[in-house]
């Protein structure tokens, strides 16, 4: 493995375990808001190789060696404390009485000794920080990488298999378009939609070397040589592959930062539609190791995509935590709710056993995605 590439390793860790972070801080301060008790803030598993103890509040604050992960700890948070009675009634039921011994009412409480209500609002709180985090990073991406450019700029001129000779050869690599038959390329009128309207015989106006330039095209049957050996066609082309520069626009990022995190977000419930539909094969998706893996290919491949990627994760881990899936906060609230609509709870040991049997299940998905995934 290249040095290079051990870098961006390492960054596409750092970039998960800032996602991990987000989503337990926000566990933690809905949690620290409505008074919980909270024994632990984690960042990753394993051993701790930093710990750091509130001596006010006990909360313990570590860093373990293993950073594909994280956690808060809630006091009580399973209702398995060996001190609590099974059918103690939750806050909002408990009559109170008078007592001579005065209470701390804003002592924090365990977790299940909590109302339903509060108990739902931290748990969906960590899907909800990514959720939130996601609008930030999709800013942050507008504002750093920009947006393409509406004029296309030729990268490519496709050569013909049978003569070995490129199509439109008064194009040159780097002329940038921005007119169809004198009709100036606009975000209305963009160059898909100009193609489109044109004849078979076309116009360009180009700038090449700083100067516009006026060429002609025409649409042809463009043949592509596959890299398996076998030949494509396409009617209709120019016979060009386009980039596009990118545009930094302040206005435009606050514009459209809200709405271009909704189409990512769009995209992941999506994209898990199809998965849990059998649209997608399994062998598609990536595990926690395999995301790392693909994230570093992709930041190498070009910097632009890390800044893509976070608000993409940012919404995947949000959305995907809040499915009502055994071990995931989505499937706790499921429980909850229960316990809301009957008044007493489900079996707390039943219900640890199903998180817990979701959890295995879970990682041992993930485990054998992640060996498709170098494997394939």
């Amino acid at each position: 493995m290249q040095l290079s590439f051990i870098f961006y390793i390492l960054i596409a860790i750092l970039v998960l375990m800032v996602m991990i972070t987000i989503h337990e801080a926000g566990h933690y301060v809905a949690g620290k808001i409505l008074k919980f008790k909270i024994n632990e803030f984690s960042i990753g598993f394993g051993p701790a190789i930093f710990s750091k103890t509130n001596k006010t509040t006990g909360e313990k604050f570590s860093i373990r060696l293993i950073p594909l992960g994280g956690f808060c700890a809630f006091e009580d948070e399973e209702g398995l404390s060996e001190n609590k009675q099974p059918e103690e009634p939750f806050e909002e039921d408990v009559v109170k009485e008078e007592t001579p011994i005065e209470e701390d009412k804003n002592a924090p409480k365990a977790f299940v000794k909590q109302a339903p209500w509060k108990r739902i609002i931290v748990l969906i709180s960590g899907g909800l920080a990514n959720i939130l985090s996601a609008f930030i990073f999709s800013l942050i991406f507008l504002l750093v990488v920009g947006r393409p450019s509406i004029t296309p700029v030729v990268a490519d001129i496709a050569i013909n298999p049978d003569t070995g000779v490129g199509y439109n050869q008064e194009l040159v690599v780097g002329d940038k378009i921005i007119a169809v038959d004198g009709i100036a390329i606009t975000e209305e009128k963009s160059y898909d939609y100009l193609i489109s309207k044109a004849g078979e015989n076309l116009t360009f106006t180009v700038i090449r070397n700083g100067e516009n330039v006026t060429i002609n095209v025409v649409k042809q049957t463009i043949s592509y040589e596959n890299p398996d050996g076998t030949i494509t066609t396409s009617e209709g082309k120019i016979g060009f592959s386009a980039s596009y520069e990118y545009v930094h626009d302040v206005g435009y990022a606050f514009r459209e930062f809200v709405p271009f995190t909704f189409d990512l977000s769009f995209a992941v419930i999506k994209a898990l539609f199809m998965l849990f539909t059998g649209q997608v094969p399994v062998t598609q998706m990536t595990g926690t190791v395999g995301t790392i893996d693909e994230m570093a290919k992709m930041t190498q491949m070009n910097w632009r995509n890390l800044f893509l990627l976070l608000p993409l994760l940012a919404s995947n881990l949000g959305i995907f935590n809040l499915l009502p899936i055994p071990a995931l906060d989505g499937s706790k609230v499921v429980f909850t709710t229960i316990e809301w609509i009957r008044k007493k709870p489900i079996s707390r040991k039943v219900e640890s056993y199903i998180h817990m049997a979701g959890l295995f299940l879970l990682l041992g998905f993930v485990l054998i995605i992640d060996v498709l995934h170098f494997i394939l």
